[in-house]
């Protein structure tokens, strides 16, 4: 009997997994907040013996570290990862014993990183399930440009050399159990899904099926951008991540607030994008709690900035609390609850901004309107086509280039509405007139608005 479930962190698109017997498991990849994974395992009555890691990540502060001193399971780490700390080094083909009659069997698979492992599950002699990591992800692979850029070609053709090493290695009904991918910009391209398997790999993920100088080729291009606070999580992973303090932060009053503001410092708004245009703290940015908080703030806030949480409840303030410390936000500067009125202190007047639709933004240019149309999206999104006379500033770069939107009213636009909505709130707090278009981008075409190229029928 064997089990292998996954832990998902949707807000990084993500996935850790435990594994195991019946007596005991291994933790693959564990996210900051080892909590959860101490909770599955004792779901699973089950005691955590091993944690192994694929790679030092790029995108999050891995628990793993931490989960192995707590527990005091042997932790398991790429041999050829440079880590300050001490760890099993895992070399290509070591086994780790997990419960009778399962191993863990690993597979050295560079191109993710230099150091890349994935890991075999094996039952009773025969593979079961492979914990690739950032290797073969489902539809796709690991991007092989975070570590040095003089490398990345050389870990493209890694990459597919590793897909085809586990593709000839594995039977095709080998369950594929990936950490990135679902969402992660660690993946090269989207992809996702439920479930995968190496046979349906093998028919459909691009490093498979084509040869590797067309895939190497198509790879490259396709790549986007980095989020900037990747810069950080290497060398804290490598250092050892300290233990994770998830106490509630100091509640701040109004007068704080503004000192805080004052000062240059960071007030986000958690609040959902409607609540913040009809009315906010000037000067606050609107980070959905329930959008992809962590990626977009960590991405934004200039590093180690103090950050001042805003929300509804102190419910929200955990979650959105749990969310930054897995990208290395460790601590919020202060918190508070409630409603604007309550973080203004009554006396000083609240702002606010519209929302619209594409229609409302046709309608303004056939009523002749002089508005400015800021397209937030990312480069490989506008790649694709874009509203005619539209500005382009990634929402990830506008707070650092707000000189470059013309003079107007801003109607800002992304391909769904939370990043408008971020970047309506930093060029609100910057005195700007804004409008948040919370629409979904194929309505643009519908509503008669220009496109470049056209949309195709």
């Amino acid at each position: 009997m064997f089990f292998a479930d996954i832990l998902e962190t949707e807000g990084l698109g993500n996935r850790s997994h435990l594994a195991g017997g019946p007596r005991t498991a291994v933790v693959v990849d564990p996210p900051r907040d080892i909590d959860r994974v101490i909770a599955a395992a004792a779901r699973r009555g089950v005691r955590i013996a091993a944690v192994a890691e694929t790679h030092v990540h790029n995108d999050y502060v891995s628990g793993g570290l931490e989960l192995a001193r707590v527990t005091g399971a042997r932790y398991l780490v790429p041999a050829g990862a440079s880590v300050a700390y001490e760890r099993v080094a895992v070399a290509d083909g070591d086994v780790e014993e997990i419960d009778e009659g399962l191993v863990l069997r690993a597979v050295a698979t560079p191109g993710h990183t230099p150091h890349h492992t994935s890991y075999v599950l094996e039952h009773e002699g025969h593979a079961v399930a492979a914990f690739t990591g950032g290797s073969l992800l489902i539809g796709s692979v690991g991007r092989p440009d975070l570590v040095e850029p003089r490398l990345t070609e050389e870990l493209a053709r890694a990459q597919h050399a590793s897909a085809h090493r586990l593709a000839a290695e594995l039977d095709d009904e080998v369950a594929v159990m990936p950490t990135h991918g679902f969402g992660s910009f660690c993946s090269s391209a989207q992809a996702g899904g439920e479930g995968s398997t190496i046979g349906v790999e093998k028919a459909s993920n691009p490093a498979l099926v084509q040869d590797v100088e067309t895939f190497v080729a198509e790879l490259l291009a396709g790549l986007d951008d980095v989020p900037a606070y990747y810069a950080h999580m290497g060398p804290a992973n490598a250092a050892g991540p300290a233990p994770l303090d998830l106490t509630a932060p100091r509640r701040a009053d109004a007068g704080e607030i503004a000192r805080r503001l004052a000062a240059g410092e960071w007030v986000v708004d958690l609040r959902s994008r409607t609540a913040f245009a009809e009315g906010h703290v000037a000067g606050s940015f609107n980070f959905e709690v329930d959008g992809q908080l962590a990626t977009y703030l960590a991405w934004m806030v200039p590093w180690g900035r103090p950050v001042t949480l805003l929300a509804r409840s102190a419910e929200e303030v955990s979650r959105a609390q749990r969310e930054l410390a897995r990208v290395g936000i460790d601590r919020p500067a202060a918190a508070a609850v409630g409603s604007p009125a309550d973080w203004v202190g009554g006396e000083v007047p609240l702002a606010s901004f519209p929302r619209a639709t594409f229609a409302d933004l046709a309608a303004a240019r056939g009523r002749g309107e002089d508005v400015v149309v800021l397209d937030v999206r990312r480069d490989g999104e506008r790649a694709g086509g874009w509203i005619e006379g539209s500005v382009h500033v990634p929402v990830h770069e506008v707070h650092r280039r707000l000189h470059e939107v013309p003079a107007g009213t801003v109607w800002v636009h992304c391909a769904g509405g939370m990043r408008a909505a971020i970047a309506a709130s930093v060029l609100d707090a910057a005195g700007r007139r804004v409008v948040a278009v919370d629409d979904g981008y194929p309505a643009a075409a519908a509503a008669g608005l220009t496109l470049t190229p056209p949309a195709r029928s």
